[in-house]
Parts: C-alpha cells; structure tokens; sequence
C-alpha cells in the first residue's frame, strides 16, 4: 500500500490522523471511496489546507445561511434545542457560490471568512486521497442543512491515529 498510514472503508471517507503537531496542528489523511462526500461544514476557525494525493475530488463551496441569527452563542433563543446541538430552524436553502475539481498535487485553502463547503470524490471507480493540514486542529464542529441551512454541531473522530485503527464508540 502507497499510503501505510491511511484505513479505508467501503461505507464512508476516513479521517487518518499522521500527527497532531504539539497541539498546534493537525495532519491528516483522507480517503474517499468512490463516490463519498463530507457533509457541508464550517472549520470551527481553524485554516484548512488540502493537497490531492491521488485522484479528483471537488470541493463545492456555499455561503454562510443569511440568517445570522442561527449560530452557537443564542441557540438558546432560536427555539427547541434539548441539548442534543440541533438547532430547529426553518432557513433558506444554502447559496452555492462556487465548484471546483483538484487533481492529483493540486491544493487549495478554506477558511470560516470564505465560507462552508463539501468535498466530494466524483468517481464511481477510483479511490481519492487528499492531506490535510488544519491549524489550529479542532475536535467539533458544525454541519449545515443544504435544504434549510439548519446547523448542526458535532464531534469530528479519527478513523485512525499514528497507522493504528481507533476503536469505535458504541
């Protein structure tokens, strides 16, 4: 195998952890099977650098909801959230602003003041890998509803740290 340090899974893409630099970083790898994607998501202020490895993905960027009364600090007052990081909201469907597709060593760079997006494998017959460097690294973060531009806050897992497979949580 090329990359030894990477799990992949026939289900969904995989989060690969190659070193959390001192607490100041993230790197990771990632491997999308044919046709995986990541929900649409915000980087909880952390940069996002990415470099295609093998194969295509496209990155799809959107937005941020034009409500801005729906984010973390008054998610109190938007209406029923019971604790679980929903928050209920009826919004407008999220605003794609731009697409692109990265080739094999191409790079690109996402922050929170450019938006949200998804990354996607387009190919429904090879496996893509890209790196990623976050910085500074983060352990939640939100997904958004492309429909309804509802956000959800979630916790970001590794599939694997350091080459060794993480166990699951039940």
């Amino acid at each position: 195998q090329r990359y030894p340090l990477i799990f992949c899974h026939s289900h969904r893409y995989t989060r690969n952890l190659v070193d959390a630099g001192n607490g100041k970083f993230n790197l990771m790898i990632l491997c999308w099977n044919e046709g995986h994607a990541s929900a649409i998501h915000d980087h909880a202020d952390s940069h996002c650098f990415m470099k295609m490895l093998k194969g295509q993905l496209t990155e799809v960027r959107f937005a941020w909801p034009k409500d801005k009364t729906v984010n973390e600090d008054n998610k109190a007052d938007i209406g029923n959230s019971n604790g679980s990081g929903e928050i209920e909201y009826d919004g407008e469907e999220l605003e794609e602003i731009s697409r692109s597709t990265m080739e094999t060593n191409g790079v690109c760079y996402i922050n929170d003041n450019l938006g949200l997006h998804r990354v996607e494998n387009p190919s429904h017959s090879d496996v893509a890998v890209s790196l990623h460097l976050y910085c500074p690294p983060f352990d939640t973060c939100s997904i958004f509803n492309k429909q309804t531009g509802k956000r959800t806050k979630c916790k970001v897992t590794f599939w694997s740290k350091y080459g060794k497979r993480e166990a699951q949580e039940n």
